[in-house]
């Protein structure tokens, strides 16, 4: 799979916080989530990519141009998803969309209408009236009518119930089928697990991982077990270990080295929570 947009060693101090060495990729046809606590980096990373923050050092490539230079190109060639709409309330969706649809040269109004139909949205109806859940996903449809080619969100699924959430995982999924990216930052991880191809972790504006998802959640175990197992030594197999009067259960990133030292054991298959919140702990 080809890059289509590479970060190299961004760095950004805005009062006491600092994004410190942030590299990663994007490849073409995967959903990445980008993961980490409210605080982490996330919203930062993404402002820096689009330009409205300026960057204190780095390169941002778009299919190997740099963003800056190509900021136009850029910018007409990327659909973008906030948390919050940030559309004027009093508007119908039509009336929006007239505002919006000029300020690409690919905008496509046939698919911006095949796009209102499919989400089942109301043209006519004013964007203050709608539920969240609504005004996310014309908040996508507008993003996606003029052929992205990568679609950045921050915190799409924040706020949204169950239902709508599992019908946004289908818009994304279906979205990346013909070679297109989703960069989804998020803390739900309980949507990137169903939908993810790569995730990259930020903790404290640094990266501390940056892997395909299912060869991470391969790699890490979720072991529980009787307390009498662990000792001094095998404690050290553990990225965090929750221990009670009688039990524990901890992930580890060595399996093979906890099997061949506590017999009495389980170990699971750990959620995208489970690998993020042990590497905060540890």
């Amino acid at each position: 799979m080809k890059p289509i947009l590479e970060v190299k060693g961004l760095n950004k101090q805005i009062g006491q916080f600092k994004l410190e060495d942030v590299s990663f990729s994007l490849t073409e046809g995967c959903i990445t989530g980008f993961i980490g606590v409210n605080g982490a980096g996330k919203t930062t990373t993404i402002k820096l990519l689009l330009g409205l923050i300026l960057k204190d050092a780095g390169e941002i490539q778009f299919f190997g141009k740099d963003i800056q230079k190509n900021e136009r190109e850029f910018k007409n060639r990327i659909g973008i998803v906030w948390d919050e709409g940030y559309f004027y309330d009093n508007l119908t969706l039509l009336e929006m969309k007239s505002i919006i649809a000029p300020a690409y040269s690919s905008w496509d109004n046939s698919l911006f209408h095949r796009n209102i139909e499919r989400f089942g949205l109301p043209l006519n109806q004013k964007i203050g009236t709608l539920s969240k859940g609504m005004r996310m996903k014309y908040a996508i449809a507008l993003a996606i009518s003029h052929h992205a080619d990568l679609l950045i969100m921050d915190e799409p699924t924040s706020g949204i119930d169950p239902q709508v959430r599992r019908e946004l995982t289908d818009i994304f999924l279906d979205y990346v089928s013909d070679g297109k990216s989703v960069f989804l930052s998020s803390h739900i991880t309980s949507d990137l697990d169903k939908m993810a191809d790569m995730l990259i972790f930020i903790d404290k504006g640094r990266i501390v991982f940056s892997e395909e998802k299912d060869t991470l959640l391969d790699a890490h175990g979720l072991v529980k077990g009787d307390k009498a197992e662990l000792n001094d030594h095998n404690r050290a197999l553990f990225l965090a270990l929750h221990e009670t009067e009688v039990g524990f259960s901890g992930l580890t990133n060595d399996k093979a080295a906890v099997r061949q030292q506590m017999k009495q054991i389980l170990i699971e298959r750990p959620t995208i929570e489970d690998v993020m919140l042990s590497y905060i702990r540890r």
